[in-house]
């Protein structure tokens, strides 16, 4: 009935955390894109089935494992690498009780954890991500991020309320920013896409645009609005995180404007 899939590249780190907390009973298929590192051994130990692709993008790559990978499972499980589900989800699943049967896609809520710390604020939750999907009748595209994705509008969709864990962060502060860098570059003009599903969250940011107030708003809203620091040093430094990044989209999209005026 279900087949998890995990997108790496270069995840030792995290994967060995990820595997363990899937049950046995899975198929597991790693689709990677280019690890240098211990990532396909370690797979290979759990007994996955391993399928490479270059990276193209998040929804591009979510499409191949819908159609390249030799999956004939009605239900596909789509789980990077540095996330866990919990048990709940899966025995949940089995038994019939998820609100699949009318639907194609259900949007599973995410907690954040940095440097393995709980975020129950600093956030703002509820973070939605189209994660369990029908095989036959759901297909990716991009967002209005160009980087993040989302699924076709004629999905119909349901909401769980069990969250699985993403341990997004562990210190790798330079790394983590030359990450964003490259991320910010491709949000500098945010464009709905025609024919997706779009979340509040995607709606709000394009119907604010790029003014240079949102990088003041973004520091209040996880900061103060969204009571960040109740998660003490960690949500500020989420907060930091995320003003820095949005701080770097606006320069980006400051010298692109310059440059298309032959400033």
């Amino acid at each position: 009935m279900l087949t998890v899939v995990i997108l790496t590249r270069n995840e030792a780190v995290n994967l060995p955390r990820c595997l363990a907390a899937i049950p046995p009973r899975y198929p597991i298929v790693i689709l990677d894109s280019g690890s240098s590192d211990d990532t396909l051994t370690i797979a290979k130990n759990r007994a996955c089935r391993i399928y490479s692709n270059p990276w193209p993008g998040f929804a591009e790559q979510r499409n191949f494992a819908l159609g390249q990978c030799d999956i004939d499972t009605p239900w596909l499980l789509f789980v990077d690498a540095d996330e866990i589900y919990p048990a709940a989800f899966y025995e949940q699943f089995d038994a019939g009780l998820l609100p699949i049967h009318e639907i194609d896609v259900l949007m599973v809520p995410s907690i954040l954890y940095l440097r393995d710390k709980r975020l129950n604020h600093a956030p703002g939750y509820p973070i939605y991500h189209p994660r369990l999907v029908r095989r036959e009748t759901t297909r990716f595209v991009r967002n209005h991020t160009g980087h993040g994705e989302a699924v076709i509008d004629s999905c119909r969709l349901a909401y769980s309320d069990i969250a699985y864990e993403h341990y997004f962060y562990h210190g790798e502060i330079i790394e983590w920013m030359h990450k964003h860098v490259d991320k910010a570059a491709q949000e500098v003009q945010l464009k709905p896409t025609s024919g997706a599903v779009m979340t509040t969250r995607g709606r709000l940011s394009v119907l604010l645009g790029r003014s240079w107030l949102r990088v003041l708003a973004r520091f209040v809203y996880h900061y103060l609005l969204r009571a960040g620091f109740l998660d003490g040093r960690a949500g500020l430094e989420f907060a930091l995180m995320f003003t820095w990044y949005e701080a770097t989209i606006y320069v980006q999209a400051k010298a692109a404007t310059q440059a298309g005026r032959g400033l």
